[in-house]
């Protein structure tokens, strides 16, 4: 039967804040590619509000899957969020095991925390187990504080680190299991631009565009979003990285412009047509 490409989207929904599926859903389905989120929570808005009201998926995951199986439904990629313990990292990699096909790209995406710290739900068997994800993926984008963590090394004091050592630590996580490797969101020394690090095929490049503003809800999803989507349709990793941070450039400044708390997420909607 033909069919468009299809990627598991295995992240929480989120009513208000523009991060997770709520983000990554549109941007994909804007490329072309049909979009099946399994979820892993259901929020009213995300964490970075005074309140919130959370709904643990974790029991429901499991059945959601048998479903699926029992359907014979098959993925052309299967991307991975947040995630909100042990848990629900074993049911990941048990997903992984059973719909993963020769043709099935695997992209993680560990969120796991930020600036030099860990978010409070991430305890050290947590971390150990998001290590065992490295071993099935072929793309990982982690951000350089989540990069130190899956390598056991200090995160550097000005969150500054030299494009040797970037090289490096891209090495070292591609010899773990994923033969892509993009660490994203790095800061330049003269706060000017951001930075994401690309390694593959034993080569790193460095792709910059100027800062604008400040940090944003939902960023970090619609990158990885924009650039599995592109993955799937048979672009280079260069290129999908490079429409991800441009396409996320345009929508930070738009929220700029609208003087948008930093909470409620990029306003995509107003470039969505645009995404090709």
């Amino acid at each position: 039967m033909k069919r468009q490409k299809r990627i598991a989207l295995i992240n929480d929904i989120t009513g208000f804040g523009r991060c997770s599926v709520t983000v990554e859903l549109p941007l994909i389905s804007a490329l072309k590619v049909q979009a099946c989120p399994l979820p892993t929570a259901i929020l009213s808005t995300h964490t970075g509000f005074a309140e919130h009201y959370l709904d643990d998926y974790t029991e429901r995951m499991r059945p959601y899957m048998d479903n699926w199986e029992a359907n014979h439904l098959s993925f052309d990629g299967i991307l991975t969020g947040f995630l909100g313990s042990e848990q629900q990292i074993q049911i990941v990699l048990d997903f992984i095991r059973r719909f993963k096909s020769k043709s099935t790209r695997i992209m993680v995406d560990p969120v796991m925390g930020d600036y030099g710290k860990l978010y409070k739900s991430y305890t050290p068997e947590m971390c150990q187990s998001m290590k065992r994800l490295l071993t099935v993926a072929d793309l990982i984008t982690p951000n350089l504080t989540e990069a130190c963590e899956l390598l056991d090394v200090p995160y550097p004091e000005d969150g500054q680190v030299s494009f040797d050592t970037l090289e490096y630590m891209a090495a070292e996580l591609s010899e773990r299991g994923p033969s892509q490797v993009v660490i994203t969101g790095l800061g330049a020394p003269d706060g000017k631009s951001i930075r994401n690090f690309i390694y593959e095929a034993e080569r790193g490049t460095l792709l910059e565009v100027p800062k604008i503003g400040h940090d944003r809800s939902g960023t970090g999803d619609a990158f990885a979003g924009i650039v599995a989507a592109s993955l799937i349709k048979g672009e280079t990793l260069e290129k999908s990285v490079k429409k991800a941070a441009e396409f996320i450039s345009k929508c930070l400044r738009y929220a700029e412009k609208l003087e948008q708390p930093w909470n409620y997420g990029l306003p995509f909607e107003e470039y969505l047509t645009e995404l090709k």
